[in-house]
């Protein structure tokens, strides 16, 4: 639970969004503090005055002041007039972070004035004297309504803590932002039908519940706005469960190779439905880099659900024969290095290809001998799975970003911008699936070990909770894929140097060919 003592006016917001209730603690002792009435001015030069005048007064009395502002700049300009006025004070927002409590602890000696931005150092009590008690306690000035009455109260509750003596008032302006939105053209006919004069003040409960209201439409706007924002989230974080649930079984590891299987079958099942003969064909080769497993007068006569088993079959045969293959030609290699040299590694690289590129796999060495390359197999499985569904899920974010912003536009269409999101963040979700399996399944599908030497061994770093993998691009040709695999891991790719852009000369710079002339006489002539 969390205890504030300014929740109430959010009771509403809690409940909606999180359907939480919120519970009213009595307070330890009665509350002596006296909330006056705000004081309404016609300008903000009147109220300012009338602000300070209030300070002197406050110290006249003995009473510590504390003054809230709602920017650093309204805190410098006080601080600037009570300067002018040769009184004493303190100063606290942003740049004073570091001795922010010590300002706050000693704002309740007497006659202290702090000027305080946006009620920093609420968390440090004020504490006060017998002498301040007795002459009245801490009076707590508001220079400025906030949108939000929850921090109005924040404010006021900085006084008549723990039954202490305390007063607060607001002072208001019509030049006020909250007032100029609001209520000031109303207000501001009220005060010339009643005459009031320029410094004069209104202090009535009228005015304050007017002032209230005000900011009850600013709260509710505003929460529309988180509510709104919220709904679009919801989208989102659907999408995110079912994505990173993908991702934990992956990381874990202890069901990929269901995972794998089911993955497999929903391309099969996808490429019969959506494809004719031809395109069966271009597909199971494109994806599952097999022939296609049945004839055309199959797929027209026989039933779909057996051509899918069939075609599921074959595939998963070949699927197993290529993870043999892994086994069978990486364990030599493995266990000679384990045998002869485990006392060096404890991890090392393998490399897998999938024709295209090259991925360095890191394996321990034991367990990849203990299990005869059965590791090696599912840790690539395992760092393959992982890469795409992080690749992918981030490019699905930075469409469903686009997407917020341009379905903004059908509200122009009489249409509900959300609607539209939902209904389009579905197709892109779909897509991102297709597109995830296909080429999870088209990389494993493909995976060999290029020949290896047991020169070629690399030392893999410690392991780390991140999957990683290096990889290169090479070509389909043979040649290629022979130079690929005679590549030795040990050595890292030489750094690329960075290609150093030499800045322009300006027109009337010395030629950097040592001329003497100036660039534009001699070769930047027609360049610049």
């Amino acid at each position: 639970s969390g205890m504030t003592g300014t929740a109430s006016t959010e009771a509403g917001e809690f409940w909606d969004i999180y359907k939480l209730d919120v519970v009213e603690i009595p307070t330890n002792r009665p509350i002596l503090r006296k909330d006056l009435d705000d004081r309404l001015y016609k300008t903000n030069r009147e109220k300012y005055n009338a602000v300070i005048e209030e300070i002197q007064e406050m110290i006249n009395q003995g009473r510590p002041v504390l003054v809230g502002t709602t920017s650093v700049e309204i805190s410098e300009l006080l601080a600037k007039m009570l300067t002018m006025r040769h009184i004493p004070h303190n100063v606290l927002n942003a740049k004073l972070h570091q001795h922010e409590a010590d300002i706050v602890a000693k704002a309740g000696l007497s006659k202290t004035v702090t000027i305080a931005t946006n009620m920093a150092g609420r968390g440090t009590d004020i504490k006060l004297s017998p002498e301040v008690k007795a002459a009245g306690g801490l009076a707590i000035i508001g220079t400025e309504r906030h949108e939000s009455r929850r921090v109005d109260r924040q404010l006021r509750g900085r006084a008549g803590r723990q039954g202490d003596p305390g007063s607060s008032v607001f002072y208001v302006s019509l030049e006020d932002k909250l007032m100029r939105l609001f209520a000031s053209e109303r207000i501001a006919r009220v005060m010339d039908r009643l005459g009031i004069e320029d410094g004069e003040r209104i202090e009535s409960s009228l005015m304050s519940k007017s002032i209230e209201r005000a900011q009850k439409k600013v709260e509710e706007n505003n929460f529309g706005i988180r509510k709104r924002l919220l709904e679009y989230d919801d989208v989102m974080n659907k999408q995110r469960t079912v994505v990173y649930e993908k991702r934990r079984h992956a990381l874990m590891g202890e069901r990929i190779g269901m995972d794998i299987t089911n993955i497999i079958w929903d391309r099969i099942v996808n490429i019969i439905e959506k494809n004719d003969y031809e395109g069966c064909k271009d597909e199971f080769l494109k994806v599952l880099a097999m022939e296609c497993p049945f004839t055309e007068v199959e797929l027209q006569n026989e039933d779909r659900g057996n051509l899918e088993e069939k075609a599921f079959q074959a595939a998963m045969a070949d699927f197993k024969r290529r993870t043999d293959r892994i086994q069978a030609v990486g364990f030599p290699v493995i266990k000679d290095v384990f045998e002869n040299q485990g006392a060096i590694y404890e991890r090392i690289m393998v490399p897998i290809t999938d024709g295209k590129r090259v991925f360095n796999i890191p394996c321990n060495l034991k367990e990849a001998y203990d299990t005869e390359a059965k590791s090696v197999v599912k840790q690539f499985e395992k760092t393959i799975m992982l890469h795409i569904i992080d690749d992918c899920w981030k490019e699905n974010l930075r469409a469903l970003d686009e997407l917020k912003h341009s379905v903004q536009n059908a509200s122009y269409e009489q249409k509900d911008p959300l609607v539209i999101f939902k209904l389009e963040s579905v197709k892109l979700f779909d897509d991102m699936v297709d597109q995830m399996n296909n080429r999870i399944v088209s990389i494993l599908m493909r995976a060999q070990i290029p020949v290896m030497e047991q020169q070629q061994v690399q030392e893999a770093a410690p392991e780390e909770h991140s999957q990683q993998y290096t990889e290169e691009k090479v070509n389909l040709e043979d040649e290629a894929q022979k130079a690929a695999a005679q590549h030795d891991t040990r050595e890292s790719a030489a750094k690329q140097e960075p290609i150093v852009k030499d800045k322009m000369p300006g027109r009337n710079d010395p030629c950097p060919c040592g001329s003497g002339k100036k660039f534009k006489n001699c070769h930047g002539r027609g360049l610049v």
